[in-house]
């Protein structure tokens, strides 16, 4: 029974893998708002019903390549700061912005998916926020390890957004300070800005495709410093760095 059993299993993880790549294609071809169960059902040669017993809606089969796309580019930024261990926190976040860009030119169709315009009807449950968080959280740690090391500089931050800032440490970077938290938000909307401008075509005539990955890197530093962190590892680099 057991035999039989794992065989069923196996059966339906071939069946929903060969769903999400069909879907992926028709993603690729026509946009997430065009998705349909019964276009990827014909084109896997099903009847439409036998596919809604593995997603019962087209926004379940949304949310599953949702969910793929954030896993797989947590995933790169993960890899990145583990293969930076030991590295200067500036390096560590430079590597981790460039494995997010990396992604993206790789995954153009599954970073719009999930970084693109909203797919019109959809709103994405709670079990994506976990996987959509693994990207920030790689950013947040490499924060708190300069902040328990080098230290780093506190950005400024006027008094009235300093609830709001508070607000944001306490729910997703408890530990940083809140001027850190803030300038961590608006960094990180710069970055996906970066690569949504290069990936969607809006550095054609402004940014020279030779000088993209450079001018990524430069951006990249850049933002580094407005979140504080050191542009080195050694004592005399700490300046006026705190850890409040």
């Amino acid at each position: 029974m057991s035999t039989v059993r794992g065989a069923r299993e196996r059966a339906r993880i071939e069946v929903t893998a060969a769903i999400k790549d069909e879907a992926r294609r028709r993603l690729a071809a026509e946009g997430a708002a065009k998705l349909s169960l019964r276009a990827v059902a014909r084109e896997l040669g099903m009847v439409s019903s036998a596919l809604y017993r593995y997603f019962p809606s087209r926004d379940d089969l949304l949310t599953a390549l949702i969910i793929d796309a954030y896993d797989s580019v947590g995933a790169a930024a993960e890899a990145a700061l583990a293969g930076r261990a030991g590295a200067a926190p500036r390096e560590r976040w430079t590597a981790v912005c460039a494995a997010v860009r990396d992604w993206a030119l790789a995954h153009p169709h599954e970073y719009a998916l999930i970084y693109g315009s909203p797919v019109p009807g959809y709103s994405a449950p709670q079990d994506t926020v976990g996987p959509a968080s693994r990207v920030g959280n790689a950013l947040i740690a490499v924060l708190r390890e300069a902040h328990a090391g080098p230290g780093l500089a506190l950005p400024p931050l006027p008094a009235e957004l300093c609830p709001e800032a508070e607000r944001m440490t306490e729910e997703f970077a408890p530990g940083l300070p809140p001027q850190v938290t803030a300038a961590l938000v608006a960094a990180w909307a710069q970055l996906v800005g970066l690569i949504s401008f290069e990936l969607f075509g809006q550095f054609q005539r402004v940014v020279e495709d030779t000088e993209r990955a450079r001018f990524f890197r430069h951006n990249a530093d850049r933002l580094a410093h407005e979140v504080g962190l050191p542009a080195g590892s050694g004592p005399g680099d700490q300046g006026n760095l705190g850890r409040r």
